[in-house]
């Protein structure tokens, strides 16, 4: 009898498991491909530059609810959040793609509605829409958006450029997104109690702005080109600030040592996770979605950020036999976990 094939599940090996899987059967082929499957972006030498080339799909029900996201900020969003990508390869955007698949429950207004939030992300961080492809659906929207950019060979950033005394810096603050995503699953709850009463957003305008409509952070790559400082290694924060360290330190082969007191958290993001029983630093560390840069730098380029009012030094880069570590505000120094999305679980 034919003996019956053991069935992994895909809960088992998680998103970046599954991604090492099918990255192990392949091997590049071609000189041109430079960089494949594990950063950003994927990067083609396209002669004087790299061409960097990445993809980012968002489906109803798992990234986003029709119910209270705009569908002209999801058209924003999709263009940002591929935008991000580039800007992690320390790269500039210059095309892109769009596929859609939609269910017969959309409307022509409703699509044109879409594609203006493209347009305006398109026209804001100077990108081209260039094509794509349209088909139906039956399980709702989704939208599958590819980016082309380009970056000068000897400013490439990848995640694995981390030595050991680099700083480690972020942007912007962290925690929002997440936050906001909250303070929107709760207006939902008592809309779907009581269709009667108004959502009650007034003084929660950040937090949702945060989740329904994030911006690339293209404005710190041009002043970091504008400072003459290149990143030693760099990715977006998508998945969550630890999930993102712990690539960092895993494609780097080096240890993470960051700290509590360091973390940029917004008041509101603070005083709205207390509000909401939850651990501002929690948030800030695995909430994503935060779309801010993540990025080492070397001991030598201290100065030139030092005082930038948008930028904080969290942590450093260790030896990989150290570990990664989190040091709370007390001084106790913990394992440094992921605990953001994960997907097939």
């Amino acid at each position: 009898m034919e003996q019956k094939q053991k069935r992994t599940e895909l809960s088992e090996i998680g998103e970046f498991g599954l991604i090492d899987r099918i990255k192990s059967k392949f091997t590049l082929q071609h000189e041109a491909s430079v960089k494949g499957i594990g950063d950003d972006a994927a990067v083609v030498d396209a002669g004087e530059k790299f061409l960097l080339i990445s993809t980012d799909m968002l489906v109803e029900g798992i990234h986003f609810d029709l119910s209270y996201v705009p569908i002209r900020h999801l058209g924003y969003k999709a263009v940002a959040v591929n935008v991000s990508d580039i800007a992690a390869m320390n790269g500039i955007p210059k095309q892109i793609t769009v596929s859609i698949a939609i269910s017969n429950r959309f409307s022509l207004e409703a699509i044109e509605a879409f594609y203006e939030g493209v347009k305006f992300a398109c026209e804001n961080y100077r990108v081209d829409l260039v094509g794509g492809d349209t088909t139906s659906s039956t399980s709702g929207f989704i939208v599958s958006v590819s980016i082309l950019g380009e970056v000068e060979k000897e400013n490439i950033c990848y995640r694995s450029g981390a030595r050991p005394n680099d700083i480690i810096c972020a942007t912007g603050d962290l925690g929002a997104a997440y936050v906001g995503l909250q303070v929107l699953e709760r207006e939902k709850q008592v809309f779907l109690s009581n269709p009667d009463m108004q959502p009650e957003l007034s003084g929660y305008d950040y937090l949702v702005q945060r989740q329904l409509k994030p911006e690339a952070r293209m404005d710190l790559i041009h002043e970091l080109k504008e400072m003459n400082l290149a990143p030693s290694a760099m990715m977006d924060i998508s998945d969550g600030l630890a999930s993102e360290l712990l690539h960092i330190a895993t494609s780097s082969e080096v240890g993470i040592s960051i700290y509590e007191d360091k973390l940029p958290i917004d008041k509101s993001t603070f005083d709205t996770a207390v509000e909401f029983k939850l651990d501002p630093i929690t948030c800030a560390l695995n909430g994503g979605e935060d779309y801010e840069l993540l990025f080492t730098i070397r001991q030598d380029d201290y100065e030139k950020i030092k005082k930038h009012p948008d930028i904080a030094m969290i942590g450093y880069v260790t030896q990989k036999e150290q570990g990664n570590v989190f040091t709370t505000k007390s001084g106790n120094t913990v394992g440094l976990k992921a605990q953001g999305w994960q997907h097939f679980q």
